[in-house]
C-alpha cells in the first residue's frame, strides 16, 4: 500500500556555518541541493564500505570457526555477524528511492524466510506449504532438488548454486542468500515463541568428527559459500557508490530537486512503511516471533536501532564509520533551516525521539526482554515500548512530509503498511 505525498518546483540553497572539523564543506559557503545530493553519496559509500569490512571480519571467523569447530569458535562468529549488521542497517534508508539499492538488495537482506529450504528444522515446522514447494527441501541434505519442473544438481554447494537457489519457484521466502541466510546457520530456528532465548544451534552441526545434524560438511560449504556470496555483493555495491559507481552516477543524473526527492523517499518509506509498519507494527499486533526481523539471533533490536539511525545520518548529513571516524558535509537539515529553523529543530527532535526509543528496546534486551518478548501475548510494558518505536517513527514520518511540502517536491510516494494504514486488513 502506498501513502501520497506532495508537489514540486525549486531548487534550494542555505548557507551555513559548518562545525570544526566537518569534511566537504567550508565555512560561510553556500550549500546547494547538488552539495547534500554528493554528501549523501559520499556516505553511503563510506556505509557500503564498512558493510563490506564487517563482512569480511565474518569471514575470517567463520573460516576459523568451520576449521575448529568448537563453541568459543561459533560465538566469535556469531559476534562477527552482529557487529556486521552495525553498518549495514545504516545503509537501509538508501532503498527506495535508488533504484540501483533497490534491485540488488534483495540478495542480502531479504526476509522472512522459510529456513527448511536451507537445513533441517523441527518437526513443529511441518513438512509442507501451500504455496512453497520447496518449503523442506532441505539443501544441505539433498545432492538434487526438483524446481519448477525441472532437475538441480545441489552436490557442490558453491554461490553460484547459492544465487540460483535464491526465491527459487518465485518464492520470496525461498531465501538462500545473504545475511539470514547466514544467520540462521549460526544460530539455527529460535524456538523459545515469545519467551527469552535466541537459537541453539550447537558447534557440532560442523564436527565432521562428532556431527551432530548430519551433513556437518556440507552445513559448512553452504556457510562459506553464502559468506563469500555477501562479500561479492557487498563489494558490488559499494562499487556502486564510487566515484564513477551507477548509484551515484544515477541519482547525480536526475538533477537538484529529483536527487532531493529521492533522499526524502528513502527516509519517509524506511520510517513509515517498512520499519514502522512490516517491521515493527506488524509483529506486535499478531505478537508473533515469525514476523522479527533477526529471528534467528533475537539481534532485532539492534537492527531496528541502527536504521532509524540511518535515517538521522541521512537528515543531518554525517555517518560516523566503524574505525570511529565520521564523514561529514552538506545537510538536508541546512537546506530545512534556511527555509523554516522551527521545522528543522522539529525533525531534528523527532529523529532523537525515535533514538530514543529505540534505545530503549536496547536497552530491556540487555535484560532479556529482546524484540520477540517484547512483543509477546500479555506483556503490556513490553508492547508499550514497541509501540512507542512505532509512534515515534510515524511522527517523524509526519515532519519528513512537511519537509516535503516545504522544500515544494513532487510525486513523492512514501511506502505504507496494512498494519497501519489498514489494520483490520491484516487479521
Amino acid at each position: 500500500m502506498k501513502r501520497f505525498v506532495t508537489p514540486i518546483a525549486a531548487c534550494v540553497a542555505a548557507t551555513l556555518l559548518t562545525a570544526c572539523g566537518s569534511q566537504g564543506v567550508q565555512p560561510n559557503k553556500t550549500i546547494t541541493a547538488n552539495d547534500v545530493v554528493i554528501n549523501y553519496s559520499d556516505i553511503a559509500q563510506a556505509i557500503y564500505t564498512d558493510s563490506l569490512t564487517t563482512a569480511q571480519t565474518l569471514k575470517l571467523a567463520i573460516d576459523q570457526f568451520v576449521a575448529n569447530p568448537t563453541e568459543a569458535n561459533l560465538s566469535k562468529a556469531r559476534q562477527a555477524w552482529i557487529d556486521s549488521r552495525v553498518p549495514y542497517q545504516q545503509s537501509e534508508v538508501y532503498r527506495f528511492g535508488n533504484a540501483v539499492v533497490d534491485d540488488w538488495e534483495g540478495k542480502v537482506n531479504a526476509w522472512p524466510l522459510d529456513e527448511g529450504l536451507i537445513d533441517y528444522v523441527a518437526t513443529d515446522y511441518g513438512t509442507e506449504s501451500d504455496v512453497n514447494p520447496l518449503y523442506t527441501a532441505n539443501v544441505v541434505a539433498s545432492t538434487s532438488l526438483t524446481i519448477a519442473g525441472q532437475q538441480v544438481n545441489t552436490t557442490n554447494i558453491t554461490p553460484a548454486l547459492l544465487q540460483e537457489l535464491h526465491e527459487a519457484d518465485e518464492v520470496e521466502a525461498n531465501v538462500a542468500t545473504g545475511y539470514h541466510a547466514i544467520e540462521f546457520l549460526l544460530w539455527g530456528q529460535d524456538l523459545n515463541g515469545t519467551n527469552p532465548g535466541a537459537g541453539e544451534r550447537p558447534a557440532t552441526d560442523y564436527d565432521v568428527n562428532n556431527c551432530s545434524g548430519g551433513n556437518c560438511d556440507r552445513r559448512a560449504a553452504y556457510l562459506v559459500a553464502a559468506t563469500d556470496l555477501l562479500i561479492t555483493d557487498l563489494e558490488e555495491m559499494a562499487a556502486n557508490w564510487g566515484a564513477n559507481g551507477e548509484a551515484r552516477q544515477a541519482i547525480l543524473a536526475q538533477g537538484d530537486k529529483q536527487g532531493l526527492a529521492t533522499i526524502l523517499t528513502g527516509m519517509g518509506s524506511l520510517a513509515y512503511g517498512e520499519l514502522g509498519g512490516e517491521r515493527t507494527k506488524l509483529g506486535l499486533m499478531l505478537h508473533d516471533p515469525e514476523e522479527e526481523h533477526d529471528c534467528f539471533s533475537d539481534n532485532t533490536h539492534y537492527s531496528h536501532f541502527y536504521d532509524a539511525k540511518g535515517i538521522q545520518n541521512v537528515y543531518l548529513g554525517e555517518y560516523q564509520r566503524v574505525d570511529g571516524s565520521w564523514v561529514k558535509g552538506a545537510s538536508l537539515s541546512a537546506l530545512v533551516s534556511a527555509q523554516d529553523t522551527i521545522l528543522d529543530a522539529e525533525m531534528k527532535g523527532k529523529l532523537e525521539n525515535t533514538q530514543n526509543a529505540g534505545q530503549a528496546m536496547v536497552d530491556a534486551a540487555q535484560v532479556g526482554q529482546t524484540f520477540d518478548v517484547l512483543i509477546g501475548m500479555g506483556n503490556q510494558a513490553g508492547n508499550q515500548l514497541v509501540q512507542d518505536f512505532v509512534d515515534s517513527l510515524v511522527a517523524e514520518t509526519r515532519t519528513t512530509e512537511e519537509i516535503i511540502r516545504l522544500l515544494d517536491l513532487e510525486d513523492i510516494t512514501l511506502e505504507g503498511s496494512d498494519s497501519l494504514d489498514n489494520p483490520s486488513a491484516v487479521f
